[in-house]
């Protein structure tokens, strides 16, 4: 019986900064069944590429030269519908993260990810996943639980996370303590957590306070 030969991942690896992109390329030849057939440097080599090389994922920055990551990735797909391509950048920032969905992205990942997640995504990516669109899916999901807290309920939680104690709160908005313990029991409801600062926590990542 013929033994089974299975074809390696191509990738197209785009980034602006030789040191990253040589970098990244190292990591990729390094894992098994992964290989880096071209690498880019701008948005136009990177669509040039893609043309004459048809990688399987291209993974790809977001600041580059000229074109920039998203343009490019709007070019790529509207010559190559089911191109697969993954942004790779510094910028955690969830508009950029909602623009490289519309832009038909299949992942989103910040530079500072660790090799395996990276990895872990080009195969994810290549099987056909979507884990942008999960994600998306996810902050909606948490606008959602956002959108449930009152606008007096936001203003407790704010002055929470200033280490306020009940009595402080209600000083500051002119309100009995009991309203104040009755809004706090109806923010860890809402938030599906036990404490204050889980309460805190989470109100953190959703955006209602501010990290500053």
């Amino acid at each position: 019986m013929t033994a089974v030969t299975h074809m390696p991942i191509r990738l197209l690896c785009v980034d602006d900064h030789h040191v990253v992109r040589n970098g990244l390329v190292l990591i990729m030849n390094r894992q098994p069944g992964l290989k880096v057939v071209a690498t880019a440097s701008t948005g136009e080599q990177a669509i040039a590429l893609h043309r004459d090389f048809l990688p399987d994922v291209t993974v790809m920055d977001l600041q580059l030269p000229k074109m920039a990551g998203l343009a490019a990735v709007r070019a790529i797909r509207s010559e190559t519908p089911d191109a697969r391509i993954i942004i790779l950048t510094v910028c955690n920032d969830e508009n950029d993260m909602y623009q490289a969905n519309e832009a038909g992205a299949a992942a989103y990942l910040v530079k500072d990810a660790l090799p395996d997640d990276l990895i872990r995504t080009i195969r994810q990516v290549h099987d056909g996943e979507r884990p942008l669109s999960a994600a998306m899916r996810l902050r909606r999901s948490e606008r959602t639980e956002r959108s449930k807290l009152t606008p007096r309920e936001l203003e407790v939680i704010r002055l929470m996370a200033q280490a306020m104690r009940n009595k402080e709160i209600a000083t500051v908005l002119g309100l009995s303590e009991q309203t104040v313990h009755a809004h706090i029991k109806n923010i860890f409801l809402k938030l599906q957590v036990a404490d204050r600062i889980a309460a805190i926590n989470l109100a953190r990542r959703y955006g209602l306070i501010s990290t500053h």
